[in-house]
């Protein structure tokens, strides 16, 4: 496989925790250097594991997992996404007591649901017999960055106190329009119309 090819799919698998990282940086405002390398580090580590885990069940789990792999992402997209909501249209008072998204459950949550895309990708480069060790760390290291600019990106807009609660809002709806979206993509829609 190509490099080109293999940097457009860790380009395209980037892009849902290049989001969430915007959201988390807006929820944050303030983003340290420890939240910066936790949040980097977990998302590079899921997206380069998932192909890896993928790439490894083959064809044998194959049918199991997508059957509910997409629901499993919309429920957690869904429930931070909650989260965050709370948060914005809470009062001033609870805003001083903000849980940090980059800790606990609540990164491991994040982690997997952006990455549960590089696992298909990682089951369909095992069906046409591609070595998986250097399309793994590409998405990994792509991933990585995208999610530390998109982390610098949501704390510029988070720390302008007047969008703060827009932009709360906004990453919230983003997180569940991903959901969606994945949904859409693994056709849960196709069969009510």
């Amino acid at each position: 496989m190509q490099l080109l090819n293999i940097s457009a799919i860790a380009v395209a698998l980037a892009m849902d925790a290049f989001a969430v990282a915007v959201a988390t940086g807006v929820t944050l405002r303030c983003v340290s250097f420890r939240q910066y390398f936790r949040l980097g580090w977990h998302f590079g580590l899921f997206q380069a594991l998932m192909p890896i885990i993928g790439w490894a069940a083959g064809l044998t789990v194959r049918q199991a997992i997508e059957a509910y792999d997409h629901w499993i992402a919309f429920g957690l997209l869904s429930f931070v996404a909650g989260g965050m909501l709370r948060e914005a249209l809470g009062s001033e008072a609870e805003e001083c007591e903000l849980k940090d998204p980059t800790r606990g459950m609540t990164m491991v949550m994040l982690s997997v649901a952006t990455s549960i895309d590089a696992l298909a990708v990682g089951l369909s480069l095992s069906m046409i017999q591609v070595t998986i060790w250097t399309p793994a760390l590409i998405i990994g290291v792509v991933a990585c960055l995208f999610t530390l600019t998109g982390l610098y990106l949501g704390k510029t807009i988070g720390s302008i106190g007047r969008l703060r609660r827009y932009a709360e809002v906004v990453g919230a709806v983003v997180l569940i329009a991903i959901g969606i979206n994945i949904l859409v993509e693994h056709g849960v829609f196709a069969a009510v119309t």
